[in-house]
């Protein structure tokens, strides 16, 4: 009781101290004092979790201020020490000029002068933080064993006499109340003078709340009549309609009441919480009819109808349970019920809560159950089993929530069912808030096909997910300390060996670094479509200039963003020596390929469009990247060849420098043909050829007395060899209609098979056949006799 006294005197202390602190520093006297108070009430531990957090919020603010400290004269004691590692390193003798001694000594006096506060700083913010560590520890150990604690359970007979004698007697309370207030002449006085206002304002406030929503939804359902573009955001945009109207009724309700004086103090905190709870059911009832919508294609659950319309029910359940949750706390609370009362109070409601929550958890988990997955479908297949999760665990929740209840695990009952029931109204935030993404980027863009795979739609989409979790945090029992927690590490950075790199420095680093980016693209741009087509540059080169400024420039991008983000380059020299360890066991292929990309590009041996084969590999170059180069076979396949195998293997570039390039066409004619005729023949078609040079002139080769032919060939240089195939048979196309002009002949292979003795082959006489088996059979008759 002395403690709970104490923490608002100690608060407003912390608060004081804080607010007088020097404006050149934090006052560490002060703080020794108070640091020493929050250690002994920490210690202690009988402060209520009220005072500890408030306790916890100054220790943040003396956090934040020691934080702020530990940067200062940062860029002066860079510079000291700087100028002492001019100075060199101290003699190993020990000995050095005096002047250099002197100065030696001064710059480090002024360093340990200037070090001096942020050392203290250092080890006051380690104080501060140890401190806030240990509340956090005793407030999470307070309320794992409140939601551990077993309490009186709601079934026994005993807590509900006395539920209903404490519900009878808050009535009676507070109709005396009102009868007091309606019984006093001041009051009646009072509610005629308020008649003229009363009145319409009572009117105006009942048709909103009864035709209100009706109204909003029949307009909605003009709306999706249109098909202009963009309808989506405006029809969403008018069904909020349904929550406001109504709860503006309820607004003008309650101010009718508080006019009129009919109801007492304690009735007016009930009577002020109806906007609330109105809110809290118009918001999920809205909620419902759009996640499970009437029309099928604005439900964003792929259920039936019929299971669309119950699940409306049990969400428009779930709203009242909420509200009525919330009313049932708030009258325990007021009237200061016993722990058993309240759990009464509890059980119908939760009771119903987890009825709801059972059923639409099986209409999510029943109906939604995905189909063996297919080619196209695994985005559907994996909402569909992400849907049958969430309905499963609806389930369970549904079912354990009210049996722990029952039990006497009243928090943990409370701690388990209306959570869940804030993470499936959080879901359907979601959803809808996805949806209105999808119908923004149709209004914007006018695309509507594509666009639940578009890449804006599905970014903005992880953002809503990633904005959610700090809430799904909160609706599980997380205190917003803890997530102020969280986001000041994150403010702090990390620290690299005397670095320390904050979220302030990374975001300068990304931008510096993005312009840079861009100006080394808008660089290559300007290049490549400009100044590079004017020159005599071969496309090849150009392709290795545009790539090695590419690269120069990330280079440079990274190296400006790196030291307008404060971060010290000495400790790259750390990161380059692990590195280097990596790259000797594990990444030396990587570095291999980079470094003889680099030497492609230098060098190029091999240029874009080139006609090369290797490795069993023949094609055309198309692209060549850092790591690996792209050919095109000639069956219209990309083959990624590393660019070690460029390097060090064998590769033939047939269009290298020049396109010119031979082509050979074999051919053979019968014994007995005139072979120079041949020759004259093949040598006029060579030359008839548009695409063979006539310098060097083609030449026919008589070359050899084959097995079935005479053997000729046509050698022939031509002006561009990627038409070698094309010639080829335009040259056999030609050689085989010149032939049959000229009576030549072309011979395919013949074999003639003779027999040596071709009665081998046949088989024997049937009656040698049998003569041969009596002969067999006849010594084995002698030697049975025998």
């Amino acid at each position: 009781m002395t403690m709970r006294l104490l923490a608002p005197v100690l608060a407003l202390l912390l608060s004081l101290s804080v607010a007088f602190a020097q404006e050149d520093g934090p006052n560490y006297e002060t703080w020794t004092r108070v640091a020493a108070q929050a250690e002994d009430v920490t210690e202690r531990g009988r402060a209520s979790d009220e005072a500890m957090e408030a306790l916890r919020s100054q220790l943040v603010d003396w956090r934040e201020q020691f934080l702020t400290a530990e940067g200062r004269n940062a860029d002066r004691i860079a510079t000291l020490r700087s100028q002492i590692a001019a100075l060199g390193p101290v003699p190993e003798s020990g000995t050095e000029a005096e002047d250099v001694a002197a100065r030696r000594a001064e710059l480090t006096d002024q360093l340990n002068r200037l070090r001096a506060p942020v050392i203290a700083a250092e080890e006051a913010y380690l104080r501060a933080d140890g401190l806030i560590r240990e509340i956090d520890s005793l407030i999470r150990e307070r309320r794992t064993n409140r939601l551990l604690e077993l309490g009186p359970s709601p079934l026994d007979p005993r807590h509900w006499a006395a539920t209903g004698a404490a519900l009878l007697t808050t009535a009676h309370d507070l109709s005396n109340e009102a009868i007091a207030s309606w019984g006093s002449a001041t009051g009646r006085a009072r509610l005629l003078s308020n008649l003229p206002v009363t009145i319409p304002v009572l009117l105006l406030g009942l048709l909103l709340i009864v035709r209100g929503r009706v109204w909003i939804i029949r307009l909605v359902k003009r709306m999706r009549e249109w098909t202009r573009k963009g309808s989506g955001v405006w029809r969403l945009m008018v069904s909020l309609g349904q929550i406001v109207l109504p709860l503006v009724g309820l607004v003008l309700l309650v101010t009718v009441i508080d006019l009129s004086g009919m109801v007492g103090p304690r009735a007016t905190t009930l009577v002020q919480g109806l906007p609330v709870w109105g809110a809290t059911v118009l918001l999920v009832w809205w909620l419902g009819d759009e996640v499970f919508s009437r029309v099928d294609e604005l439900a964003t659950v792929p259920i039936d109808a019929g299971h669309r319309a119950e699940a409306r029910v049990h969400i428009g359940i779930l709203a009242l349970c909420l509200a009525a949750h919330d009313m049932a706390n708030l009258l325990v609370s007021t009237e200061r019920y016993a722990a058993e009362i309240a759990n009464v109070l509890e059980l119908p409601v939760m009771a119903l809560t987890g009825l709801s929550l059972f059923r639409l958890g099986h209409i999510l988990s029943g109906r939604t159950l995905p189909p063996p997955e297919t080619d196209g479908e695994s985005g559907q297949n994996y909402a569909r089993r992400l849907m049958w999760f969430i309905g499963r665990a609806a389930m369970v929740v549904g079912v354990a929530g009210p049996l722990m209840l029952a039990v006497g695990y009243g928090q943990a009952a409370l701690a388990l069912v209306y959570p869940g029931v804030g993470t499936l109204i959080l879901l359907g935030v979601l959803t809808v808030l996805q949806r209105l993404v999808f119908d923004l980027y149709h209004l914007v863009t006018g695309e509507r096909d594509a666009e639940q795979g578009g890449l804006i739609p599905v970014l903005a989409g992880f953002v809503l997910i990633l904005a959610a979790l700090p809430v799904l945090a909160l609706i599980w029992g997380a205190r917003t300390a803890d997530l102020t927690e969280i986001w000041a590490r994150f403010r702090e950075g990390y620290s690299f060996g005397e670095t320390r790199v904050s979220p302030g420095d990374f975001l300068t680093f990304v931008l510096v670094f993005v312009i840079g980016y861009m100006a080394t693209r808008l660089l290559q741009g300007g290049l490549r479509n400009s100044v590079l087509p004017k020159t005599r540059i071969d496309p090849g080169g150009q392709t290795a200039l545009l790539s090695g400024i590419g690269y120069v420039g990330i280079f440079v991008s990274a190296l400006i963003a790196i030291t307008s983000a404060g971060i010290d380059l000495t400790a790259l020299g750390y990161v380059a020596g692990a590195l280097s360890v990596g790259i000797g066991f594990g990444l030396q292929n990587i570095v291999s390929n980079f470094v003889s990309g680099i030497i492609l590009l230098i060098e190029r041996p091999i240029s874009k469009g080139d006609w090369i084969a290797v490795g069993g590999q023949m094609g055309y170059v198309r692209d060549i990247s850092v790591r690996s180069t792209r050919i095109e076979t000639f069956d219209r396949t990309d083959v990624i060849v590393p660019n070690s195998d460029l390097i060090s293997g064998t590769v033939t570039n047939y269009t290298r420098g020049n396109t010119i390039g031979r082509v050979i066409v074999p051919v053979g004619v019968a014994y007995g043909t005139d072979t120079k005729k041949v020759e004259r023949i093949l040598r006029e078609i060579a030359e008839a050829q548009p695409m063979v040079l006539a310098n060097p002139p083609p030449n026919v080769v008589f070359r050899a007395f084959g097995a079935d032919s005479l053997d000729f060939e046509i050698r022939a240089i031509l002006r561009d060899v990627n038409w070698s195939l094309a010639v080829h048979s335009d040259i056999n196309h030609e050689i085989a209609r010149r032939f049959t002009e000229e009576g030549i002949e072309i011979p395919f292979a013949q074999r003639d098979v003779w027999l040596r003795n071709p009665e081998a082959l046949r088989g024997p006489a049937p009656e040698t056949v049998a003569q041969q088996a009596a002969a067999k059979d006849a010594p084995e008759e002698s030697e049975a006799q025998a």
